[in-house]
């Protein structure tokens, strides 16, 4: 089967699928997310959708987010922006989770919020949205540069005993000219779609959509993984018990977005610090010491360190053409 039909399988297979089955997050689960790592993230992403709502008039609109995890980065986007005047009079809160396990425990983390399966069921009305984390969930195609100069897409299949990976008949491919046999490309048609959902609600209706996630502007090759325990996996190995992922191409969900307008994409890092992170760090420092303080200086340098989440996580960010250029994407 294609690369796309297996991650979808082993991610959302009601009965056996990874997230259907499972809270992945945390130090008990697979991977931790940035809003996990320290409330800072939630706060700063927070007052970034508050000032962008502000630049637009303060509309009453949808704020939303896409697979909210456990619902820890919304908690900390209201609890943040409480002291915004007229935010949260007018903004209605909507989470697009396909998970039943997450969702209950989303609903406990925010109180209120409008459930949906799909961003297709979101209000047509100003969007203010968050995606941390999402689009590399998604699932993508791989295809390969034969020594002809043809492109296969890598399907997988069994040799009786374990799956393995093989090609498919050659297919027509529309990329540059900067490959050569051998070489992998990753496109995501899911991903895309769901962009270009988001750039017609936002251009249609007024708003923005900030996405954030670990990858690049174009394909980088082959980014597919598997997380089981914090831990890199053969994503072969144990179908629907390991998280299995892709590096997120912000250039092809900029194009498909259009006409809305892309700011970025930028490194997290540099994100975070434009928006004020190490005096948020400093300020919550003064009330820490030993261990907590120790914890609080890591979780700041995992977030914004070029070794850490700081270069490889990226921040770009939707708007409509015209609008105000959002803050720290200048």
């Amino acid at each position: 089967m294609p690369l796309a039909d297996y991650m979808a399988e082993c991610l959302h297979d009601p009965e056996f699928g990874y997230y259907a089955t499972r809270d992945p997050l945390g130090r008990q689960g697979d991977f931790i997310t940035a809003p996990e790592v320290s409330q800072m993230f939630g706060e700063l992403l927070g007052l970034w959708m508050a000032q962008v709502w502000m630049d637009q008039g303060s509309p009453e609109a949808v704020l939303a987010e896409l697979g909210p995890g456990r619902g820890t980065l919304m908690s900390d986007v209201l609890r943040a922006t409480r002291g915004v005047p007229g935010f949260h009079d007018a903004i209605e809160v909507h989470l697009v989770e396909a998970s039943p396990v997450l969702r209950a425990v989303q609903a406990g983390a925010v109180p209120g919020a409008v459930f949906h399966d799909s961003i297709a069921d979101l209000p047509e009305a100003p969007l203010f949205l968050i995606a941390n984390e999402f689009f590399d969930a998604l699932p993508i195609r791989q295809f390969q540069m034969s020594d002809a100069g043809d492109w296969q897409e890598r399907q997988i299949g069994s040799d009786g005993e374990r799956l393995i990976w093989g090609l498919a008949p050659p297919a027509p491919l529309s990329v540059s000219d900067e490959y050569a046999p051998g070489m992998i490309v990753e496109t995501c048609v899911p991903g895309e779609a769901i962009a270009q959902e988001i750039g017609r609600r936002v251009s249609e209706h007024g708003g923005a959509a900030l996405i954030v996630d670990y990858g690049d502007v174009e394909s980088a090759g082959d980014t597919f993984q598997a997380l089981k325990g914090h831990a890199f996996s053969d994503p072969l190995e144990t179908p629907g018990e390991a998280d299995l992922t892709a590096h997120v191409a912000f250039g092809p969900l900029a194009r498909a977005a259009a006409p809305a307008r892309a700011h970025g994409p930028v490194g997290q890092g540099l994100f975070l610090e434009r928006l004020g992170i190490t005096a948020r760090a400093q300020a919550l420092a003064r009330g820490l010491s030993g261990a907590a303080l120790e914890d609080h200086i890591a979780a700041h340098r995992r977030l914004t360190h070029p070794d850490e989440m700081g270069t490889l996580f990226k921040v770009m960010a939707l708007t409509p053409e015209g609008a105000p250029v959002p803050p720290a994407l200048e």
